[in-house]
Parts: C-alpha cells; structure tokens; sequence
C-alpha cells in the first residue's frame, strides 16, 4: 500500500471541485490512502496558539467551512483522510490540545516551522541563515523535535529534518549525529510516525527528508513510517515516490501505517 497523508489545498480553494483534483491524481498513482492536512495557522481558531505577523497574514479560513468540505466530499463517497499540520509551538500544548480535541481528524501531523520567531523555511527569512549560528539552530530545532514527540500529541511528525532545507547544515558531523539521535529516540517513546516526505526534492536542499542516517535510528528503534508528498498543488501528489520507497526499503522498512479516525494500523509498503 501507499499513503499520501500530507497535502495542502491553500494555493487554490477549500471547495470540492479542487479536492477532486488532488485524488483524481492519487487514485492514477494508486494511492489507497490520502489525505488532506491544511496548515492549522490558517484557521482562526488557533490564532491563541501561533500568532506573529507573517502568520496572520494568512489567517483567513475557519474550520466549519473546513470540516464541512470534508463531509461533502464523504457523501460523495470520496475516499479522503481529514487531517491538520500544526505547527508545534512550545508553551502552548493545553491549546493544541484542546484545538486537536475539538474535531474528528484521522491524523495529526506536527511540524516545526519557526524557532523562536525565525521562519526556518521561508524565503523571506533566508538572509537570517548567514546572521545566526546553524548549530544553536539545529539545537533549537531538535529540542522541538524532543518535546514534540513527548507531548504524544501528533500521529505524525512531518519533515523530520526541514531545518536542512536551503542547505544549511552543521559542519560537525558528530554534533549533527546526536541531534539525530535523541529525535529518533524521543520518537521511540511516543506515538509518533515520521513521514518520508519527497517535498524536500523539490526544495534547495534536494534531497528527502529525513537523512537517510536518521530514517536508519527511527526504523532501528522501532518509529513508524508513512509516505507523503507535501504536495501543495495537483500535480504534486505521489511526486518521486519511487525514491521515497526505495529509501524506506534501504533502511529496512516493510511496512507503514494507515490511520483512521485517530486508530491506526500497519499495513504492507507498497
């Protein structure tokens, strides 16, 4: 079997019309599991969770509108998963919770966009990369990693390592190393899968996330996996995922993990 659970319709419309696009592409690829995770930040339900400029630029849909899509889609007999990516934001675990409580998602991907308040993946904030020390940052980062996995909030940790992303990375190679491990072994002790996303193939950092030496001390300490493509317009769903397979494979996973309605279960890689 294959999963795509991470995919965004923020470029277009929360209508079922440019749904349908996204699981017209996953049905011809042979995704039996999709699933749709729009950025939580967009909802004005969780303005008390992330708030800073950038965001509430964005703020624009609620979650009735939403939800309801999710059900026109079902009466149609549309086979998609009802997700959310929150971004993890420390100090905050009582609202998420309480936000992630309020509705019937299938899964919950938890992500790590900001350390402190440096968009670690935004282009507007590259030039902040030459201003700060990459090591404090993948410390920062890691320690959400940590943290995030120990709330056992989130069914899915999406891009294990995008602090990568435009090629930032630690010289040290032992530092980096150890960053790796206590992620993989915070992951072991929760129940949090990580997701092999090939959105970082088409990042500057052109690669998948996570490094294949982390991926190795996730499968070798027992963290699951599911596939996805970050897909953020149509043609995106299922993209490279002959790679993303072939990785899996090389570390030594055979199977990944479906989800529905919060239960989950191991199925067969495709």
């Amino acid at each position: 079997m294959l999963t795509d659970y991470h995919n965004h319709l923020e470029r277009g419309t929360l209508t079922l019309e440019y749904l349908k696009q996204f699981t017209k592409v996953a049905q011809q690829k042979e995704i039996e599991e999709f699933g749709i995770s729009e950025h939580a930040y967009h909802f004005y339900q969780t303005k008390d969770i992330l708030s800073n400029p950038w965001v509430e630029e964005r703020r624009y849909y609620d979650m009735a509108e939403y939800y309801q899509l999710f059900q026109q889609a079902w009466n149609e007999d549309i086979n998609v998963k009802m997700s959310i990516e929150m971004d993890y934001t420390p100090g905050k675990h009582a609202e998420m919770k309480k936000f992630i409580d309020a509705y019937p998602f299938d899964y919950v991907i938890g992500s790590i966009h900001w350390v402190g308040d440096f968009g670690i993946d935004l282009a507007e904030f590259r030039k902040e990369w030459d201003r700060r020390d990459t090591n404090e940052v993948y410390t920062k980062y890691f320690d959400q990693v940590v943290t995030l996995a120990e709330s056992n909030m989130f069914d899915i940790i999406g891009h294990l390592d995008l602090v990568k992303i435009f090629k930032y990375v630690p010289k040290d190679e032992e530092f980096l190393l150890e960053q790796y491990e206590r992620a993989a072994s915070a992951l072991a002790n929760s129940k949090t899968c990580v997701e092999i996303s090939t959105a970082g193939l088409r990042k500057p950092v052109g690669e998948l996330y996570p490094d294949k030496r982390l991926l190795k001390m996730c499968h070798d300490k027992g963290v699951p996996i599911v596939l996805s493509s970050d897909a953020h317009v149509p043609e995106h769903v299922g993209a490279d995922y002959d790679q993303a397979v072939q990785l899996a494979k090389e570390v030594g996973y055979k199977t990944i993990m479906t989800f529905n309605r919060g239960e989950r279960s191991e199925v067969e890689l495709g």
